[in-house]
């Protein structure tokens, strides 16, 4: 099963302030991998909200979520600096969808 990507505003602007460059090829591969139906290591945080991990640097976070089984709406991104950031990630990727849901 193949996924069509969608982005936020806000995940999009997140992205684009990743100064890792190893990070940014990473997330982009990672992304790709989703497309042709590959989700990898994913884990469960709340709700129908997921976040992709990606080992590399800072320890990137893409939290997201699928709808109709093939349209993965990427909600905001973030890092694994610690446990408040990363709860405060979680938390703003639920107030964004339930934004896109009004």
């Amino acid at each position: 099963m193949r996924y069509k990507i969608t982005s936020t505003v806000i995940f999009n602007r997140w992205l684009a302030k990743v100064k890792d460059r190893q990070a940014v090829k990473a997330i982009a591969l990672r992304l790709a991998r989703v497309e042709a139906g590959n989700l990898g290591d994913i884990e469960p945080v709340g709700g129908c909200i997921s976040e992709m991990r990606i080992f590399v640097g800072k320890g990137y976070r893409i939290y997201f979520t699928v709808q109709n089984v093939t349209v993965v709406i990427l909600l905001c991104g973030g890092t694994k600096s610690g446990k408040k950031q990363q709860q405060k990630d979680i938390r703003r990727a639920e107030r964004i969808l339930v934004e896109l849901d009004d």
